[in-house]
C-alpha cells in the first residue's frame, strides 16, 4: 500500500510530535523529531514521512500531499487527540478509500475507547507498533496482523492479541536514511543542543520506575532494549555519509542512554573515532569515572532528569535518585565541563508552596546549564494517572489550553492548579534572571554569531512565552470567580 506517516499540522508552535515528551506551546522554538513515526517508516520501502509542525504545513497543504495516498499513519497525543481526528476527518472527505489510523500512547492504551469515539478512524495500533505498520502496508489481511486494534467491515471494533516488544534491535533499520530524504534538519530546533542537532533512539525501554514517565508505561516497557556499539558504530559512519558536517550534535534520545554504562562508553568510542558530538539523557547515578569516559570521548551534554527538591516528593514518585546523588553528579559534571540540560516538573504529588521553594531553590543550588520546567501531566496509562483518578486530584480533563500552553489538570489541598502554573513562571524568573546566568549567557553569546543570533530570538520567544502564560493564568483566575 501507498503509505504516508503523518505528523499533523496542529496549534502554531505546538510540539505535538513523536518525539516530545510533554506535547505543548514550548517556552522557545522546540522540535524534536518525530522518532516514533520514522521507525517504521524506515521499515517500509518506498513510504514517506511528513511532519507538517516544524515544516510550517497546513491542513491545505496536507491534503495536498497526502490525496494520492492508500495508507496514513497519525502519530496522536492526549492533548493533540481532538485536532488529529479532525485532520482524519478531513482526509477521508478528500479521499474516502483512504485508510487512516493512529499511534502513539494514547492510543497504545485506550485503544477501544478512542475508536468508539471517533468513527472516523479505522485502526490503532498499540503499544509497539513499528512491525505492526509494517505488516499494514504491506497488505495483509488486518484479523492477522499483532497488535492492532480496528473497525472491520460490518462496523465492528476487534481486537487483535497484543505484539511482543522487539527484541532483535541490530535487525532495525537505521531511521537517519529517513531523515534525509523527507525532513529538513535546519527546522528542528532545541535550545540546549547546538543548531542543526539531529536526535533519534538506538534503543527503547527504561528500567526507572518513575510514575509519571509516559513511554515505558504505555509503549517502551521497563527493560531497555538496544543497539549493539558496534551496529551503533555503523549507523553513525551512515550518518556522517548523509549529512557530513551540517549536524553539530548527535542525541541519543533513548530514555536513558547510560544505564548500561559499559555500553554507553563503547558507542562513544565510536563517536570519538568518527570526530562527532553528542549528548544523551542519562540519571543522576552515572559516576565520575564513567563520565570522564563519555566526555573524552566527545559528550557535551546530558539531559537529567532531577525533577523536584523535595526527597519525599521524589519518593513518591519512585525516582531512585537522591538529592545528595544529584548534587554529587552536578559537581562532577562541572568538573569535567559537561554541560547539563536539568529538567523540573512542578506539580507532582503532593506538591505544596514550601515543596515548590525547595525545587527552585535546589535548580539554583544546582545550576546546571540551562533547565525545563514541566506541569506535572498525568497521561493515561500512567501510575500517575491511575493515582489522580484514585485521590481525586483532577481538576479537568484537558492538558493544554486552547492556545497549545500547557496547564495544570491536578490540584491538591494546598496547591490549586492555578498556583501551580503560577509557580512554573516563577521559577524560570528565579533561574533566569540572576546576575551570574546572565553574565553565563551573554559570554556564551560572544564565543559565537550564531548563538548570539539565537539567543536574541530565543529571548524575545521565552518573554512571549512568559505573557501567554500569564494571560492565560487571567483567564482561569476569572473562570473561577464567574463560577462563584
Amino acid at each position: 500500500m501507498k503509505t504516508l506517516f503523518l505528523s499533523p499540522p496542529s496549534f502554531d508552535g505546538f510540539d505535538g510530535g513523536a518525539g516530545s515528551r510533554y506535547q505543548a506551546k514550548r517556552e522557545i522554538t522546540s522540535f524534536w523529531y518525530p522518532t516514533w513515526l520514522a521507525q517504521p517508516a524506515a521499515l517500509v520501502p518506498g513510504s514517506k514521512l511528513v511532519d507538517a509542525p516544524p515544516h510550517n504545513l497546513g491542513v491545505p497543504e496536507m491534503l495536498s500531499l497526502a490525496k494520492d495516498y492508500d495508507l496514513v499513519v497519525m502519530h496522536t497525543s492526549t492533548p493533540s487527540l481532538a485536532n488529529d481526528v479532525e485532520c482524519a476527518r478531513q482526509l477521508k472527505a478528500h479521499n474516502p478509500k483512504m485508510k487512516v489510523g493512529f499511534i502513539g500512547a494514547h492510543v497504545a492504551v485506550l485503544a477501544d475507547e478512542t475508536l468508539r469515539a471517533n468513527p472516523i478512524v479505522d485502526f490503532a495500533a498499540r503499544h509497539e507498533f513499528d512491525y505492526t505498520c509494517k505488516e499494514l502496508a504491506e497488505g495483509r489481511d488486518w484479523n492477522e496482523i499483532t497488535g492492532l486494534s480496528y473497525r472491520d467491515a460490518n462496523g465492528e471494533i476487534q481486537h487483535n492479541p497484543d505484539r511482543a516488544l522487539i527484541t532483535d534491535w541490530d535487525a532495525m533499520p537505521s531511521v537517519l536514511p529517513t531523515y534525509a530524504r523527507d525532513l529538513d534538519i535546519t527546522k528542528y530546533f532545541i535550545g540546549y543542543l547546538l543548531h542543526p542537532y539531529i536526535s533519534f533512539y538506538t534503543g527503547r525501554g527504561c528500567p526507572a520506575k518513575c510514575t509519571f514517565c509516559l513511554w515505558p508505561q504505555t509503549i517502551g516497557g521497563h527493560k531497555y532494549r538496544s543497539k549493539s556499539p558496534e551496529a551503533v558504530g555503523k549507523e553513525m559512519e551512515i550518518a556522517k555519509s548523509l549529512f557530513g558536517d551540517k549536524v553539530r550534535e548527535y542525541m541519543f534520545d533513548d530514555d536513558t542512554f547510560t544505564i548500561d554504562k559499559q555500553r554507553a562508553i563503547e558507542v562513544s568510542k565510536h563517536m570519538k573515532r568518527l570526530n562527532l558530538t553528542w549528548s544523551c539523557n542519562a540519571r543522576a547515578h552515572v559516576d565520575y569515572d564513567t563520565l570522564k569516559q563519555l566526555r573524552d570521548n566527545g559528550l557535551r551534554l546530558l539531559l537529567v532528569g532531577f525533577e523536584s527538591g523535595n526527597q519525599e516528593i521524589l519518593n513518591r514518585i519512585k525516582k531512585g535518585i537522591k538529592l545528595e546523588m544529584a548534587r554529587e553528579f552536578m559537581q562532577n559534571c562541572k568538573k569535567l565541563g559537561i554541560k547539563v540540560h536539568g529538567t523540573f516538573i512542578i506539580g507532582l504529588p503532593v506538591e505544596t508552596p514550601e515543596t515548590v521553594r525547595e525545587t527552585i531553590d535546589f535548580a539554583k543550588e544546582l545550576d546546571p546549564h540551562t533547565i525545563q520546567v514541566s506541569i506535572a501531566a498525568p497521561y493515561p496509562g500512567t501510575e500517575l494517572y491511575a493515582q489522580a483518578q484514585a485521590n481525586n486530584w483532577f481538576s479537568q480533563e484537558s492538558l493544554i489550553s486552547g492556545s497549545g500552553i500547557q496547564v495544570s489538570t491536578l490540584r491538591y489541598e494546598r496547591m490549586s492548579p492555578g498556583e501551580i502554573e503560577d509557580a512554573v513562571e516563577r521559577m524560570y524568573r528565579e533561574f533566569y534572571f540572576r546576575p551570574s546566568k546572565i553574565s553565563k549567557i551573554v559570554a556564551e553569546m560572544l564565543t559565537d554569531r550564531q548563538m548570539f543570533m539565537r539567543r536574541l530570538r530565543e529571548g524575545g520567544e521565552f518573554f512571549h512565552y512568559l505573557k501567554e502564560r500569564k494571560e492565560q493564568g487571567q483567564i482561569r483566575k476569572n473562570e473561577v470567580i464567574a463560577a462563584r
